[in-house]
C-alpha cells in the first residue's frame, strides 16, 4: 500500500500534534507563551462574566457542541446526531456555525445547492444530511439572529464548535473528546488545549475507544454502503475487487483510513490532506483506470464537482442511551423557560444573503 505524504505545510502541524501528547522539550520551550495566552483567555472570560464584554441572549434554547482540544474530536458527527434526534422528537431545530474553510465573510443561510467554498464543508454536510436550517457567520450570535428571523418557530439552536464563543449565551454545553484526551494538559502552543481543563460543562462525550476520564461514550463505525453523487448506494464489500484510493481532508485522516481497513477494504493508496481541503485547488494524481476513489462524506460535496465518480463512505455515530437520558431533562428545563413559540409562517424561499 502506498500512502501519499501530506503537503509540506502539514508536516509541522503533525509534528506539533505529536509533541502535544507529552511534556517534552518542545512543549516546555513553548510553555511561557502558553502562560501569557492562558492569562488572556482567563481575562476575556472574566470580562464576559462581569458584563464588560457583551454576551447576547436569543429567544431559543442554545445547545453548544464544542471541544477544548485543537483539531477534530468528533464535533460534526455529534451535531448531526443531536439535530437528528431532536427533530425526531418534533422540535424545530436550527444550526449556527462560523463555517470554517469558506471564502466568504458575510452571514448567510446554507442551502442544499450551496458550495462548500461559500458556506464551509461542515455546515453544508449538516444541512444536506438533516434538512435543518443552517446559518453561518463570523459571529455565531449574528447567525442565530438571522436564523430566528427567517425561522421564528425555531426552539433549539445547536451551535457547532462554539464553546469558546462567549458572545452567544448558551443553555447547555456539550464538550467532545477523542482518544487524545487533553494531551499533555497544557494550553496552546505548548499543548492542545484552547482553554484550561477541567472547566464546567453540562455533558462530556467521548468519541474514541479509550476515554481518559469520566463521560458518556459514542460508537463510531462506517456505514455498510458507499454513496455516489447521485445518491446511489453500493455495499462496501462489493468494492474489494478494485484498487482503492482513499483520500481524506479531515483533522485526522488516518482514522478514516483505519476504519476502511477494519471494514475489510484493502487500500492501494491513501492520500492525507489538510482539514477543510479545497479540491478546486488541485486533485491527487489519478491511478489505474479501474481505481475507485473513496472519501469521507464531509469531503464528498467538495470532491464530486471535480471527480464525480468518487464514492463517499458515511459515518454512523451513536451516543450511548445514557447520554440521551441525561440530555433530555436539561433540554426540557431550558425549553420550559421559553415564551410560547410563534405560529409557523407559510413556507417562503429564503435567499442566501442576509443583512
Amino acid at each position: 500500500m502506498a500512502d501519499t505524504p501530506p503537503p509540506p505545510s502539514d508536516h509541522g502541524q503533525a509534528f506539533l500534534l505529536r509533541q502535544w501528547q507529552r511534556r517534552g522539550w518542545v512543549p516546555r520551550l513553548l510553555w511561557p507563551v502558553s502562560a501569557v495566552l492562558g492569562g488572556l483567555v482567563a481575562l476575556r472570560r472574566g470580562l464576559y462574566r462581569r458584563g464588560w464584554l457583551r454576551s447576547e441572549r436569543v429567544p431559543a434554547v442554545v445547545l453548544v457542541v464544542g471541544n477544548v482540544v485543537a483539531g477534530g474530536a468528533g464535533k460534526t458527527p455529534t451535531v448531526l446526531a443531536v439535530v437528528e434526534r431532536l427533530r425526531q422528537q418534533g422540535l424545530a431545530v436550527g444550526v449556527v456555525s462560523r463555517g470554517h474553510g469558506r471564502h466568504t465573510r458575510d452571514c448567510r443561510e446554507v442551502q442544499a445547492h450551496s458550495l462548500a467554498t461559500e458556506v464551509g464543508d461542515e455546515p453544508l454536510l449538516i444541512q444536506r444530511r438533516t434538512g435543518a436550517p443552517v446559518f453561518v457567520a463570523r459571529r455565531r450570535a449574528e447567525a442565530a439572529r438571522a436564523l430566528l428571523a427567517a425561522y421564528p418557530a425555531t426552539r433549539v439552536i445547536v451551535c457547532d464548535d462554539g464553546l469558546q464563543h462567549l458572545a452567544l449565551q448558551r443553555d447547555i454545553e456539550l464538550c467532545v473528546f477523542d482518544d487524545r484526551g487533553v494531551g499533555n494538559g497544557w494550553l496552546q502552543p505548548a499543548g492542545p488545549l484552547r482553554e484550561a481543563w477541567p472547566r464546567p460543562v453540562d455533558l462530556v462525550l467521548h468519541t474514541g475507544e479509550q476515554p481518559a476520564f469520566a463521560g458518556y461514550r459514542a460508537q463510531r463505525r462506517l456505514a455498510a454502503q458507499a454513496v455516489n453523487r447521485l445518491g446511489e448506494q453500493r455495499p462496501l464489500a462489493s468494492l474489494r475487487g478494485h484498487p482503492l484510493h482513499a483520500l481524506a481532508g479531515i483533522a485526522q485522516p488516518n482514522r478514516f483510513f483505519d476504519m476502511l481497513r477494519a471494514a475489510g477494504l484493502p487500500l492501494a493508496r491513501c492520500t492525507a490532506l489538510p482539514d477543510h481541503h479545497d479540491f478546486g485547488q488541485g486533485l491527487p494524481p489519478a491511478g489505474a483506470p479501474e481505481e475507485l476513489w473513496l472519501c469521507t462524506e464531509k469531503d464528498a460535496h467538495k470532491l464530486w464537482p471535480h471527480w464525480p465518480q468518487a464514492w463517499a463512505v458515511p459515518l454512523v455515530f451513536e451516543p450511548e442511551p445514557a447520554f440521551w437520558a441525561d440530555l433530555q431533562p436539561r433540554l426540557a428545563a431550558a425549553l420550559s423557560s421559553l415564551p410560547p413559540a410563534p405560529p409557523s409562517p407559510s413556507p417562503t424561499p429564503h435567499g442566501q444573503q442576509t443583512s
